[in-house]
């Protein structure tokens, strides 16, 4: 289902041990630690490949993450806003990852602008929770989600590079 290069990729992100969500007082904060320890592993990663493509920040106490992504297509960089609020059912069940740019414009799209990764990331998350965390949320949920469908939506002409709307503006 997967190729070599993501499994690859993947396994190099740590596993998270401690099993506890933003209601869990005592053990929030040693999980949000392995959470950020993940993340930063997988930028590094990411940065030595020359495939850096997000950023990523947190609210004080880690449950409001907000950021930028973007996805590169015939050489032009195309950059979106996400957001994120950690459920309180976390670690058991995944964050919902929205891009509201991209609000209806695709069908694999909840209200709000919520991706969909309920048919392939869902399952997934759901055999490997708790050990998985955010740097496994943006690498096998985000990631292959904006490989999809930002080229999808460039072609039918709803995503528009910035320099390209300034050049039909003028």
């Amino acid at each position: 289902m997967t190729d070599e290069a993501t499994r690859r990729t993947v396994s190099q992100i740590p596993l998270l041990k401690t099993h506890a969500g933003p209601r869990d007082r005592a053990l929030w904060p040693q999980r949000l630690k392995e959470e950020y320890q993940a993340l930063i592993r997988f930028v590094e990663q990411n940065k030595a490949a020359d495939n850096d493509w997000f950023r990523l920040e947190s609210n004080a106490d880690g449950t409001r993450w907000t950021g930028t992504c973007w996805f590169i297509h015939e050489l032009l960089r195309y950059e979106f806003h996400l957001e994120f609020d950690i459920p309180v059912t976390y670690p058991d069940t995944a964050p919902e990852v929205a891009v509201p740019e991209l609000d209806g414009k695709t069908s694999k799209m909840y209200r709000g602008g919520k991706i969909c990764l309920t048919e392939h990331f869902a399952p997934l998350w759901a055999r490997n929770a708790p050990r998985f965390g955010l740097a496994h949320l943006m690498a096998l949920g985000l990631g292959p989600w904006l490989a999809v469908e930002v080229p999808d939506l460039i072609s039918k002409g709803l995503v528009v590079h910035k320099e390209r709307q300034r050049e039909a503006s003028e």
